[in-house]
Order: structure tokens, then sequence, then C-alpha cells
């Protein structure tokens, strides 16, 4: 199976929901690279890199979130692999 990468943004009530610590407890059990910010205009960042269909499964778990998320759009865009170990929340 193929790596891709994909990198894109969470709108809708996604701060303060624990959205980030959820996305990186996903991202860790699909083994999973990459990372999750908050944005100061109230969207969150994210970029995710490893096997293909468990990016798409993670890309489909952002467009809920956590319980206490209410997400509005999940735009994400494929981008050459950055080569990242790990899943981090960035701050």
């Amino acid at each position: 199976m193929a790596r891709i990468c994909l990198h894109g943004y969470v709108s809708g009530k996604v701060q303060g929901v624990y959205y980030r610590q959820s996305a990186q407890e996903q991202a860790d059990r699909l083994e999973l690279d990459g990372w999750v910010r908050n944005l100061a205009d109230g969207r969150v960042e994210v970029l995710i890199e490893g096997e293909e269909l468990a990016v798409r499964e993670l890309a489909n778990w952002l467009e809920q979130g956590p319980a206490g998320a209410d997400v509005s759009a999940v735009e994400l865009q494929q981008q050459p692999l950055q080569g990242i170990t790990g899943f981090i929340v960035r701050r």
C-alpha cells in the first residue's frame, strides 16, 4: 500500500473540545505520522502522513471529531511526503 500525505484545515467548533488530543489518539491508533494544531482564527490545521487507507480513515474521522465538536468543513489536499515520524500536537 502506498504512503500519502494530506494537509488541511478543519472548521467549526473544534477548539476547546479535545479535538487535537482526540485526533492524536486516532492517529496513534492508526500508526500515522504528522501533527495537529489550533489556529488563531478558530480552525484546526492538520498534516497526516502514512498508509493511504489509514490516512483516509483519519480524514473521515476529522469530519466528526470527538463528542462536543461541531465540524462544519474539512479541507484536505494531498501533498508530497514530509518524512515525519510520530504524530504530535503542536502548540
